[in-house]
């Protein structure tokens, strides 16, 4: 007898298989715009990281993002997991892990230093982009001083990363994770990222997040298409793999290659069922629903 687990994660491959466009499910020519990857803390957490990296080569991806995995590693240990990383054909595509937010009124001093100390991290693990959150709203600060902050740290900070070849992603949260975050709104994000106007400063939307705060995902993805650095994919709700829930992420990923976006579309999902069959479920999507229909290969 199949376990919930099994059977959820079955259930969920067949409503992929559904999901999928008329143009999507024939054979193609042509292939996805985008990249894919896997945000690492959301699977295999119980094993070390070389399995780790792995078990995500097993399942298809050949990229991770990280959210300080490497806090604490020794120099043998980077030596051991970037040569793993290398071996599997794997890359970091980007990395969390600064704690200073952009929407701080007190100044972008400590989200400078910390980019100064952490930058020279990132080159080491040959790491190209940085994710930075607002953090929290300011008690008895006006979100109109806030909204000005973010852009004034960002254009701070994206003249460090600008002589470190980084580029910096700002992420929305919703306010249900996270009642006290500063940036729920991604019409605001790309307000803030537009008015920073600095090509070393993206924005990372985030579906699952932005389904929860405010919906309505393509028309803003197809208005600040140009303005997207990566995009985060789970399910409402519940944050499981695409299928389980109420997001039509077959649209989504058609729209992306229609849009020609070639940055990283990272699975950050907590998978029902089997981890490995659940990303190789979601890379099947990803690819079947980006795929051009092959009379558009040659445009």
């Amino acid at each position: 007898m199949l376990s919930r687990r099994e059977f959820a994660h079955r259930a969920a491959g067949a409503a992929l298989a559904a999901a999928l466009p008329p143009a999507a499910t024939a054979a193609t020519a042509g292939a996805a715009s985008f990249q894919l990857s896997v945000m690492l803390w959301t699977v295999f957490r119980e094993l070390p990281f070389e399995q780790r990296l792995e078990k995500v080569a097993e399942a298809g991806y050949r990229s991770v993002e990280l959210v300080g995995e490497f806090e604490h590693w020794s120099d043998d240990d980077f030596r051991r997991f970037l040569r793993k990383k290398h071996s599997l054909g794997m890359t970091f595509d980007a990395t969390s892990g600064i704690r200073a937010g952009v929407a701080d009124p007190a100044g972008p001093q400590a989200l400078l230093a910390e980019l100064e100390s952490f930058f020279p991290v990132v080159e080491k693990l040959e790491c190209p982009v940085v994710i930075l959150l607002s953090g929290n709203r300011t008690e008895g600060v006006s979100r109109e001083t806030q909204h000005r902050a973010c852009i004034e740290s960002l254009k701070r900070a994206a003249d460090l990363a600008e002589k470190r070849n980084i580029t910096l992603l700002l992420e929305n949260i919703d306010p249900e994770e996270n009642p006290r975050y500063y940036l729920t709104s991604v019409a605001e994000g790309f307000e803030i990222v537009r008015a920073v106007d600095h090509p070393r400063v993206k924005f990372l939307y985030d579906f699952y997040h932005e389904q929860i705060a405010e919906g309505n995902l393509i028309e803003k993805l197809e208005k600040n298409i140009e303005l997207v650095g990566v995009v985060h994919v789970a399910d409402v709700p519940g944050r499981h793999q695409p299928g389980s829930g109420e997001i039509n992420y077959a649209n989504i990923f058609h729209k992306l290659s229609e849009l020609k976006f070639s940055g990283y579309a990272a699975m950050e999902f907590l998978p029902l069922g089997d981890p490995v069959g659940a990303l190789r479920d979601a890379r099947e999507l990803a690819q079947q629903a980006g795929a051009q229909p092959a009379s558009n290969s040659g445009l």
